[in-house]
């Protein structure tokens, strides 16, 4: 944690006020809003009643651990912040840096965020790690540090945390003692045993053969989205989540239709060899606590889970919607947009069951496509490296839609399309004001401008967007086939031409984000939660 940048931010803060003279904190404040976290927990026994405080206290360890990867000492950063807004905002982002705002710095001296994060050495360049022969180097669940003379060397998470682990573990083996459901006291003994042990597929493999549980977990290092350099690392996070069984019930017959929807994806049957794993569970929750990673800036509003090639391949994976989660922004974001932005006519065409699907479909669609590349180049996660991440979820994005074509052309979806395009339009305008510092809002970029060059959508005189039917079908079409086909490759200088030409905010579009955020339409939500919150 002794790294460079953070030594120059020390420095500067106790030369220098620490209000910034360029950022308006308090105004970015204003971009999240504020959403409390609670569900009905007369569902509950009273055993899993006791399990919910333990489980909030091995969350907020995730918390301290994302801290540490994407920043370094927060207490040191905190004590030099004496402006509660800054503190307030610093703690929104875990960091100086905004994560709305192309992770602009708002703390005065402290530099560019590092694209690899606190992952590796803030003086390490592309270069020497990949000159230097040190196997495990690009490995999920470690850092790169220095020793003592100077040379790269591996740090496994459970080494560096190995305090705040142990802690972890305990309560998770606390938690598992009070399950009344052996699936997921199983699962959380195994996860208590991967925290110590950075071997997390065991644990993968017990949390897919969960499905009678009501209360579900997912914690530990988990997305490598925050290693921006090369999108090896992956960075601690916790979710706490209540069963909607009725929504589930709706959701189970979908996944179904995997191997169908594989074989139908418009790419060469080289591009689709891979069998999606059939044993996949859709299903419905509310989420009572976010920490770490996913709660980090923009907050994840669906989970497609484990991100394990070879469990995939092997099992398939759980697609848990956030419901709660999801039904806020909705409300609080999506319907104002499309008030402002969507031609009168289609307005209507704006759903909450068109904004679950839409967003359920693009977790379904990460487990179609090829995970391992056609031409012997390794998994798609490592050859196209930092832009794995932007690809993946524009790929998902896109198949999304495909698949609902697909369903609907089948009888399977009893909706009108235009119902899912018109969302989807409002989703993209909500979704790119996230900016383009993270994959996902490169994806959204790129979505944006490929459907604008195919016509998918008009800008009329009044500065409202009407979607083509036609057309936005046909640029589906094309987009998932260049995705999918930029993954089995392996196609690294195609993916990065791809995100440096299109993953952009072009000058019209900034100024439909200005208008969204000049009418006080906020950009994302900041939950209040915690035992106090629910009640417990």
């Amino acid at each position: 944690m002794r790294y460079r940048l953070l030594l120059i931010a020390l420095l500067c803060l106790t030369a220098c006020s620490v209000r910034s003279e360029t950022v308006d904190v308090q105004q970015r404040l204003k971009q999240y809003v504020p959403v409390r976290l609670t569900t009905d927990l007369s569902v509950l026994s009273e055993r899993q009643k006791k399990m919910i405080p333990i489980l909030i206290e091995a969350a907020k360890i995730m918390n301290d651990c994302f801290w540490f990867e994407a920043y370094g000492d927060r207490e040191k950063l905190m004590q030099q912040l004496s402006d509660p807004a800054q503190r307030s905002f610093a703690s929104t982002n875990y960091g100086p840096w905004d994560r709305l705002n192309g992770n602009e710095p708002f703390v005065p001296g402290v530099g560019s965020k590092p694209l690899g994060a606190n992952f590796y050495p803030a003086d390490m360049t592309k270069e020497e790690f990949e000159a230097a022969s040190l196997p495990g180097k690009d490995g999920l669940y470690s850092f790169l540090r220095r020793d003592e003379d100077g040379r790269l060397k591996v740090v496994p998470y459970h080494t560096q945390f190995s305090t705040e682990v142990e802690r972890a573990s305990e309560l998770l083996r606390q938690a598992a003692a009070l399950a009344d459901n052996a699936g997921l006291r199983r699962y959380l003994l195994l996860r208590a045993d991967a925290l110590l042990t950075d071997d997390y597929q065991p644990s993968d493999l017990a949390w897919l053969d969960m499905r009678t549980n009501t209360i579900d977990v997912v914690i530990g290092p988990i997305e490598n989205y925050e290693d921006q350099l090369f999108g090896y690392k992956t960075a601690h996070e916790c979710y706490i989540l209540v069963k909607d069984k009725e929504w589930s019930e709706r959701l189970a017959r979908y996944s179904q239709f995997l191997p169908q929807l594989q074989a139908s994806l418009p790419v060469p049957e080289r591009y689709k060899q891979e069998k999606p794993g059939t044993d996949t569970e859709l299903n419905a929750y509310d989420v009572i606590y976010y920490a770490g990673d996913c709660n980090a800036g923009s907050k994840t509003i669906a989970i497609n889970l484990p991100n394990d090639e070879q469990v995939q391949l092997q099992k398939g994976t759980r697609r848990l919607q956030l419901k709660n989660a999801m039904r806020a922004k909705f409300d609080k974001i999506l319907m104002p947009i499309a008030d402002e932005l969507i031609v009168n006519d289609q307005r209507d065409r704006v759903t909450f069951d068109a904004f679950f699907s839409n967003t359920m479909f693009h977790e379904v669609a990460h487990g179609l496509g090829i995970k391992n590349t056609i031409n012997g180049r390794g998994p798609v996660r490592t050859s196209l490296k930092e832009h794995a991440g932007a690809i993946e979820e524009g790929k998902a994005d896109i198949l999304g839609l495909h698949m609902i074509n697909q369903l609907q052309a089948r009888g399977d979806i009893d909706a009108d399309l235009e119902d899912f395009y018109v969302t989807f339009m409002a989703g993209i305008f909500r979704s790119v004001r996230f900016g383009a510092s993270s994959a996902h809002g490169k994806a959204n970029m790129i979505r944006f401008n490929f459907f604008r060059q195919a016509g998918a959508f008009v800008r009329t005189d009044e500065g409202k967007y009407r979607v083509n039917v036609e057309r936005f079908r046909e640029a589906t079409a094309k987009l998932s086939a260049k995705l999918l086909t930029l993954q089995g490759e392996g196609d690294y200088a195609g993916a990065t031409e791809l995100v440096r030409t299109q993953g952009v905010i072009g000058p019209q579009l900034q100024a439909e984000l200005d208008r969204l955020s000049d009418l006080g339409i906020p950009v994302d939500v900041v939950f209040e939660q915690g035992t106090e919150v629910l009640g417990l």
